[in-house]
């Protein structure tokens, strides 16, 4: 008889333990096929790219920014793009139209958000403007919609504090440039929700990405990692151990690095290094972080990469050929 009991007591664990895991994985499909409309915050770099790989696949996306002007560059730059893919035959010409037709523009966050199942914000990297920020799309985003930030390093847990809905508060921090790099860090904050996660990541691999899930901490795992050795090799160079050739020639050569350190940096943006390491240092308050002065002042001095022409190289006439910034000559 108690064989018999027992027996039954496990049967009915496993009915229901089937039963909530159909009933989650049937929520979670609900969830998914409904979030297709996506609004990105920021027509910048990141803002474009993302607005681009969701649109390409299948999503209606209203893409917002306060300059009509940089909406423009934006939907100018995805077209460039997706040319390139149309030469390369990795889409068609209706793939490529339907990409565009899929983009939407505002100059209004307010009417920008409004219908929007999931909120992409991709400001600058800026704690007081993503708080700014945040707090207006927690007022006119729908109740449901989950919003996410692109942010490199700030804390989600943070941005979360300043809206309603902390639990439907995530990061997702694409890789540059976003139509090509796979990886998005999906970054669960302190009240994040287990189904926003579990949310975020499926949608993650229906646009073709391959997430990874860390928890929120100053700088996560990409730029916990990087930013240091980039910061090290502007050091090498600040102390003359060698120049900055030299120095990106031993990341490549020796360590099979795509590109040197330095060349990285110019790619990312001088003044986004900076703002990060200072995130991770007022974060961890280790020195080790400290950002070296030589970045310091090359971005007080508005050389800040690619974006500006001047780095530790010379962009100038484009960025096919690697020349040496005359000031480390």
């Amino acid at each position: 008889m108690n064989i018999i009991i027992i027996n039954k007591i496990q049967y009915m664990n496993i009915y229901y333990t089937k039963i909530w895991l159909l009933r989650n994985i049937f929520v979670y499909q609900i969830i998914n096929s409904l979030m297709e409309n996506i609004a990105v915050i920021g027509a910048g770099t990141m803002g474009n790219g993302i607005a681009h790989v969701f649109a390409q696949n299948n999503h209606t996306v209203t893409l917002i920014d306060i300059s009509g002007e940089a909406l423009l560059k934006s939907i100018e730059t995805i077209t460039k793009n997706l040319d390139r893919q149309l030469k390369k035959e990795k889409i068609t010409q209706e793939i490529k139209a339907q990409t565009i037709a899929n983009i939407h523009t505002s100059t209004s966050l307010e009417e920008g958000v409004k219908n929007s199942d999931l909120v992409i914000e991709a400001a600058t990297e800026n704690l007081e403007l993503k708080l700014s920020i945040f707090k207006e799309i927690d007022l006119h985003a729908p109740s449901n919609a989950i919003l996410a930030t692109n942010t490199s390093s700030i804390s989600i847990t943070k941005i979360a504090a300043v809206t309603k809905r902390p639990d439907k508060v995530i990061g997702m921090h694409f890789m540059n440039p976003v139509p090509v790099m796979k990886l998005v860090e999906v970054i669960k904050g302190y009240k994040t929700s287990d189904q926003v996660t579990s949310t975020i990541m499926n949608k993650s691999k229906e646009i073709g990405k391959i997430p990874v899930e860390v928890n929120d901490y100053p700088g996560f795992v990409a730029n916990r990692i990087l930013m240091p050795m980039i910061n090290e090799a502007i050091y090498t160079l600040y102390e003359s151990v060698a120049g900055v050739e030299e120095i990106d020639t031993v990341m490549k050569l020796g360590m099979a690095h795509p590109m040197g350190p330095l060349q990285l940096a110019d790619f990312i943006g001088l003044d986004v290094c900076l703002s990060i390491l200072q995130v991770l240092h007022d974060g961890f308050g280790q020195p080790k972080y400290a950002p070296c002065p030589l970045l310091v002042n090359m971005v007080e001095a508005g050389h800040l990469g690619i974006k500006t022409g001047i780095g530790f190289y010379d962009w100038s006439g484009g960025t096919k050929e690697l020349i040496i910034a005359e000031q480390f000559n």
